[in-house]
């Protein structure tokens, strides 16, 4: 059985996707930006707004039965003007401890204009540690 987290933002309506999904003790929480009620939270800076991607894919993870510490792999998408070293940061107070494999990309841009960055993570859950 799937669950599904919908974060109402409408994107994902038109484009028929899930925030997460969990399947088993999978959670796969899709690119998630820094966004509240529709806008982008902290424009311009990296640092602030990883840590708030990194907070509302966490939330979405959470609506599922996951935690930081189910975390397993991570994804930093990256606009051109973010900056890298900021964005790590974030990750690693995020993630210390838990150390989840990590892949970081520049890419060309991101939606919604403005965002310099998004999250994807996947993690295992109700497995033992």
């Amino acid at each position: 059985m799937r669950q599904r987290v919908r974060d109402g933002g409408g994107f994902g309506e038109a484009a028929a996707y899930s925030r997460a999904i969990r399947f088993g003790p999978h959670v796969a929480v899709s690119g998630t930006a820094p966004l509240a009620d529709g806008r982008v939270l902290h424009p311009g800076d990296s640092y602030r707004q990883t840590q708030a991607a990194i907070e509302r894919a966490l939330q979405a993870a959470a609506e599922l039965g996951a935690d930081n510490a189910d975390v397993v792999r991570t994804r930093l998408l990256l606009a051109p003007d973010c900056d890298w070293r900021e964005a790590a940061r974030a990750h690693a107070e995020a993630f210390a401890g838990v150390d989840p494999a990590n892949t970081t990309y520049y890419v060309g841009a991101l939606i919604p204009e403005g965002a310099l960055v998004e999250v994807e993570l996947d993690a295992a859950v109700d497995l033992p540690r």
